[in-house]
């Protein structure tokens, strides 16, 4: 089963994400996409790490998630990415944003692995950028979101630390 969690910054959807993989029975892994540059961000992401299990393994994959997922699929139960948006703009540094994207999409498309929870940013609400290199970033990282969630079994809005149930799997689906 493929899980979306989506919301915006600081909503609460990392740790909500992860409550998920913690149900999760058997093996679990967590992908990290995100890579410190700066002190703010190394905060950040230690912030994120002390409160996971020491015991669950992580993977910092940069953009290479397509090759990641495909190798987890091997030895893992579930599986949590964490995060598109992030990932996403590794692959536009890489300029390789539209090939990557259409693998993530295209081995989503046909998932049949291990339980699968993917976290991306909600940026349409925030205001509108002065920036054309943020509009832009802004465009392509809704539409990754958008072919995401169609992918997804279910998908969840986390707004002040509160999950809203936007898709659920229906009887029968993994």
């Amino acid at each position: 089963m493929i899980t979306f969690v989506i919301g915006g910054n600081k909503s609460g959807k990392s740790d909500f994400a992860l409550g998920l993989l913690e149900r999760e029975p058997g093996p679990k892994l967590f992908l990290a996409t995100g890579r410190a540059k700066d002190l703010s961000f190394r905060k950040q992401i230690a912030r994120h790490r002390d409160r996971r299990d020491p015991a669950l393994p992580v993977v910092e994959v940069g953009w290479d998630l397509p090759r990641a997922l495909l190798e987890a699929k091997r030895d893992y139960a579930a599986v949590l990415v964490d995060s598109l948006d992030f990932w996403l703009y590794l692959c536009a540094q890489e300029q390789r944003e539209t090939d990557l994207t259409q693998a993530l999409l295209d081995i989503l498309k046909i998932w049949k692995g291990p339980d699968l929870i993917l976290v991306s940013c909600e940026i349409g609400f925030a205001p509108l950028s002065a920036s054309s290199e943020a509009r832009t970033f802004m465009k392509k990282l809704g539409r990754l979101n958008q072919a995401v969630a169609a992918q997804a079994h279910e998908a969840h809005l986390v707004v002040a630390g509160l999950p809203l149930a936007l898709k659920k799997a229906e009887h029968g689906d993994p």
